[in-house]
């Protein structure tokens, strides 16, 4: 792919719908154009069919292992409290690639797990990292006059036990030390993370090439996750409120980090990826002011795509990504092929010179001739779109099945007597199902989510809440246990599953199968 390894800078950023980028619709319509932004798509590849998980844990481990995430127990955003975040036995592009001789770093949201001295970015390969170990939404706890800021007791119930609910804080820490708290996620530095990301960024790579290091960035940017608090220097700027606001000071960081390879002289020898984790926010309230400290009169666009977060609709699973890498990526590419986030790890890893593991599933495809290339198609039919443990939909080139109703992020999710089925092309919005005439598609789709359920018998799901070392069991140590549920009907595989590391169980007598049981409900 190269004659020498490339730098990769990766932007994810947070909710942010399919149809807020000027190229992807939005823009000016939106309040303000997104000019930086727009040029890394008039200058590489567009992706219209970027596919991603419902909710941002499972979105950030999917993008960093290429594993769906109800392979490695993050398939839900966690409740503080108890363990939470991947296990150590996971691998991550930021491992992959130091190992390859990569410098690298992450800035931003972590949300894969909350300890800092063991499931920190740190302990999954970067070098050096700043990070919330969990979500933004948490700075409006510290806006709550009521807010306790302490321990408080749950009687009778936990008794006397002490439950602390102190505000999130800011770790930063560099490999081979500790970590240390710098500040607390409150409303204040929530304005402003996302201008010292860009800054930690830039610095971090000119002290890589300073070096003679490629570098991996991993920019989990925090905007448009509530509260959308615009930086200080951006709050009123359009006139036009939040959002706009918002969306100007986006497309001015990340012309920042742009800038900062064009003057590295670095910009043909880096790929460039700009994505989301999932769709749009559908959270629609009443402005309090403009500027709003909480975040004004909005809700998340999707373009033509119906829904939004934490469901399978369109909205919630399809994202931007532009993909820019000089010389190498057709300029103004356009594509419709489908793509999943699990599928930027492979290929990035691949491009980077690093090794894929082969002790474990991995759902990446290498699609480095498509991507980072000139290739026309992606290879990828098949899209398994999870929410939580239930497969509540699948994609196969133009038609979508799905199986549970679930309309936005505050429905109850039922399961379908019947799937609907809809064709993507003719139905955008899916809306109207065409099932009977056209059911022939669910043979595929059924062969996908099969082979998916099989995949599981042979690796078992951890278990969310794992706690570390995690070593997969052998054959021979397991006994059986039932995961994943699709539809009104639940087709089960039995995976099996060591207890407490007790007697080896009778394989032959438990061997995994597939089957099928009536649902209890919604």
């Amino acid at each position: 792919m190269a004659d020498k390894q490339p730098n990769i800078v990766v932007f994810f950023w947070d909710n942010f719908g399919w149809g807020e980028l000027g190229c992807y619709g939005g823009g000016v319509l939106r309040g303000a154009p997104t000019p930086r932004i727009d040029k890394i798509a008039d200058e590489g590849l567009k992706l219209l069919n970027f596919n991603v998980e419902a909710q941002c844990t499972p979105s950030r481990s999917a993008i960093l292992t290429g594993r769906h995430p109800i392979r490695s127990g993050t398939q839900a955003v966690p409740l503080t409290g108890g363990p939470d975040g991947m296990t150590r036995w996971e691998v991550t592009t930021a491992q992959a690639l130091s190992d390859a001789g990569y410098a690298t770093g992450m800035w931003g949201k972590w949300h894969l797990g909350s300890d800092p001295e063991h499931r920190s970015p740190v302990d999954f390969g970067f070098d050096e990292a700043v990070w919330s170990p969990r979500t933004a939404d948490e700075v409006l706890h510290t806006m709550q006059s009521y807010f306790p800021n302490g321990n408080v007791t749950a009687k009778p119930y936990a008794g006397e036990t002490q439950i602390p609910l102190a505000p999130e804080p800011i770790y930063a820490r560099k490999k081979g030390e500790k970590h240390e708290v710098i500040a607390t996620y409150d409303a204040e530095f929530r304005a402003l993370f996302d201008r010292k990301i860009t800054g930690w960024a830039t610095d971090f790579m000119r002290r890589s090439h300073q070096q003679g290091k490629p570098f991996y960035l991993y920019l989990p940017y925090t905007q448009v996750h509530i509260p959308p608090i615009p930086d200080p220097e951006y709050a009123g700027k359009t006139k036009r409120g939040n959002w706009a606001d918002i969306l100007t000071q986006m497309d001015d960081f990340t012309g920042a980090i742009l800038d900062e390879l064009d003057a590295l002289g670095l910009a043909d020898d880096t790929i460039v990826v700009w994505a989301s984790d999932n769709g749009a926010d559908t959270t629609w309230r009443e402005v309090g002011g403009d500027p709003d400290p909480f975040g004004g009169l909005w809700t998340g666009f999707s373009g033509p795509w119906r829904g939004g977060l934490f469901t399978s609709l369109e909205g919630s699973n399809r994202t931007p990504c532009i993909v820019r890498w000089p010389g190498k990526v057709p300029a103004g590419k356009v594509s419709n092929e489908m793509v999943h986030e699990v599928d930027l790890f492979t290929t990035l890893v691949l491009a980077g010179g690093g090794h894929v593991p082969a002790d474990r599933q991995i759902d990446g495809m290498d699609m480095r001739g498509f991507l980072l290339g000139d290739a026309e198609e992606s290879g990828r039919e098949t899209v398994l779109c999870f929410n939580g443990n239930r497969l509540q939909a699948v994609k196969w080139r133009q038609w979508k099945l799905h199986l549970f109703q679930q309309d936005d992020f505050y429905s109850t999710w039922v399961p379908y007597s019947i799937p609907h089925l809809h064709n993507l092309e003719w139905d955008p919005r899916e809306e109207h199902q065409v099932d009977f005439a056209h059911m022939w598609v669910a043979a595929p789709m059924a062969a996908a989510a099969g082979a998916f359920l099989k995949s599981l018998a042979i690796e078992p799901p951890i278990k969310s809440g794992t706690l570390d070392p995690y070593t997969p069991p052998k054959p021979g140590q397991l006994v059986p246990e039932e995961h994943l549920q699709i539809g009104p009907i639940v087709q089960f595989v039995t995976t099996l599953h060591h207890p407490n590391g007790g007697p080896p169980a009778n394989v032959q007598q438990h061997q995994p199968e597939h089957g099928l049981s009536h649902a209890s409900g919604a």
